[in-house]
């Protein structure tokens, strides 16, 4: 069973867009966002664009759903899709719960809404080494001993926990966790403080704004962000999409439900590969790939033999 999976911001990387496959599908996804945002796609993955965190979640969106597009013009159709904060929407599109025009513009106001919230002065690290556990306990001494508070906001494998805050806040807290044993503890290129309760009326906003774009039942398999479950219903998608950035990432447990039910070869889309990693690490029998570290014409057939082979 073929599962493809969308990485989120701070995966992206100066000129992404430009390196997506030379593919018809691409080549269409790429005018179809052009002519839904009225701006040329392409000027999103320019070093100064990826400062603004509306032009990196859209163009992950846009990279996400041609990768997406590209794969099933060759006949490899995912049976499950998920994606990791903004990448749930190019999960969402993979399963056909959101047409690609509206994903584009839901995504776009999200970023919009969460840029207006916090331009400056958040975001995000990765805390590498200790258990959820272990870091929720050292959040709660450090919101006492120095009146700072810092969030869970991706528990992305039993110990790889990504926290969310203000800038000062979190450097407090990386000393803190590499002095109680983190292996590494690091600042993402991330400048929002994503899934924590910080960002709660923006996400009251989003899902307001979301009442009007039409979702439909999925025809395939779509993992939720919050619950790290599969969810079959349009609403259901709906609110995961929109309250997705005030609330945990569980991606953990999506990896392990999308094995669960039976994924045997897992495909991250660009640009990222960090996806690929935490699968490999913690499900050593089943393969990942990252799409960004192969050709196409050499990713097609290894996702076909791969899964011929399982």
């Amino acid at each position: 069973m073929l599962a493809l999976l969308f990485p989120g911001q701070g995966a992206q990387s100066d000129g992404f867009l430009h390196r997506l496959p030379d593919h018809r599908a691409v080549t269409e996804t790429l005018a179809q966002a052009s002519e839904t945002l009225s701006v040329d796609a392409l000027t999103l993955d320019t070093g100064r664009a990826l400062d603004s965190t509306v032009a990196v979640q859209v163009g992950l969106t846009i990279a996400g759903v041609a990768l997406t597009r590209a794969l099933a013009d060759e006949g490899l159709t995912a049976q499950i899709s998920a994606g990791l904060s903004v990448g749930a929407y190019a999960a969402a599109v993979s399963c056909g719960a959101i047409e690609f025009a509206h994903a584009l513009m839901m995504v776009r106001r999200r970023a919009e809404l969460m840029e207006a919230a916090y331009p400056s002065g958040y975001g995000l690290a990765a805390i590498s080494g200790l258990s959820e556990h272990e870091v929720e306990t050292l959040a709660a001494q450090h919101a006492n001993d120095v009146r700072q508070r810092v969030y869970i906001g991706n528990v992305n494998a039993p110990r790889q926990i990504v926290m969310a805050g203000a800038n000062d806040a979190l450097d407090a807290f990386i000393a803190r966790a590499l002095a109680a044993g983190a292996r590494k503890a690091t600042r993402l290129a991330v400048s929002v403080p994503s899934h924590c309760e910080l960002l709660a009326q923006a996400s009251d906003e989003l899902l307001a704004y979301s009442r009007d774009l039409p979702f439909q039942r999925p025809n395939s398999i779509y993992i939720g962000n919050r619950g790290g479950r599969p969810l079959y219903t349009a609403d259901a998608i709906r609110e995961d999409l929109a309250t997705n950035m005030r609330d945990t990432v569980r991606w953990f447990d999506a990896l392990t439900a999308m094995r669960e039910m039976g994924a045997s070869v897992l495909v991250e889309a660009p640009p990222g590969q960090v996806l690929t990693d935490i699968a490999r690490e913690n499900f050593p029998d089943t393969t990942a790939l990252a799409a960004s570290t192969l050709p196409f014409d050499r990713l097609v057939p290894t996702i076909r033999k791969r899964l011929e082979r399982n």
